[in-house]
């Protein structure tokens, strides 16, 4: 690699995966360590987290490991601590953490709201209230939230605090961009769109064959949305990493408050 990342430090939350393959974390937090990032890799899941630091340390990269709730405010507390005691400074936040939940507005529980927002959005905040005055001391620092293509429209599932919560993280990161950008603090979202990650082949197919189409398939989703990407493909996990070393590294010295949409052109083709 070409070290865009030497000297840094980075704090990647959900950076295990749910199931097999590369989750978005996953590879974020291995492609920051082969462009010389010191990488803490957080999860709720140690050994998922332990995995992700086990493939960076076996390339020969620095990687620990934290298992930490997010939606915890003292778990977080302690996480951050941790990477600062370990390293001395936080460079790069990479915020990863999201999950989904089945029902619109008229179906779907009050307990799954709850617990998708705080885990989406709640979770964004806890870990910017606990970096952004390391940062601030250091002057400076690269904040990324992961965001999703569902929070500009209608995606066709019925998922309604997921999309919700993905556009309150657009203007999350805008306010907190404008509010710290003179201290030299970076904040912007990436915005995947149709991304094959164990996220989607664990759960997505599922809100869907609970939403609006019971015989949904996971080929048959992907054949359907592949139909909508101009590049006629999906994209993965290493197209978000990549995306999240630009923001991570001093090439975008001057880039903040971006919502930066990686999605194959999928947003050009829907209504």
């Amino acid at each position: 690699m070409t070290d865009r990342l030497k000297g840094k430090v980075a704090l990647v939350t959900g950076a295990g995966s749910i199931g097999p393959g590369w989750g978005n974390g996953k590879a974020a937090a291995v492609l920051f360590a082969r462009e010389g990032a010191k990488v803490l890799c957080a999860d709720i899941n140690g050994d998922a987290a332990q995995e992700t630091a086990d493939i960076i340390q076996d390339e020969g990269g620095v990687a620990d490991v934290f298992t930490a709730d997010v939606t915890d405010a003292v778990q977080v507390r302690d996480m951050v601590a941790a990477c600062h005691d370990a390293w001395g400074r936080i460079d790069v936040l990479h915020n990863n953490v999201g999950i989904v939940a089945p029902g619109g507005a008229g179906e779907q529980s009050e307990e799954d709201w709850d617990k998708v927002v705080a885990t989406n959005l709640t979770s964004m905040f806890l870990t910017c209230k606990q970096v952004i005055p390391i940062m601030q001391d250091q002057n400076g620092g690269s904040i990324i939230n992961l965001s999703s293509i569902s929070s500009l429209r209608y995606m066709g599932i019925n998922y309604v605090a997921y999309p919700t919560t993905k556009a309150a993280i657009n203007q999350f990161t805008k306010v907190t961009a404008g509010q710290y950008g003179s201290w030299n603090i970076r904040v912007n979202a990436i915005l995947p769109g149709f991304n094959r990650t164990p996220m989607v082949d664990n759960a997505v197919v599922e809100m869907v064959q609970k939403g609006t189409d019971p015989d949904m398939t996971l080929d048959k989703y992907y054949a359907w949305r592949e139909e909508k990407i101009p590049l006629r493909r999906w994209g993965d996990a290493w197209d978000i990493a990549n995306a999240a070393v630009f923001l991570a590294s001093d090439e975008s010295s001057y880039v903040t408050g971006l919502e930066l949409v990686v999605d194959g052109g999928a947003t050009l083709m829907l209504d």
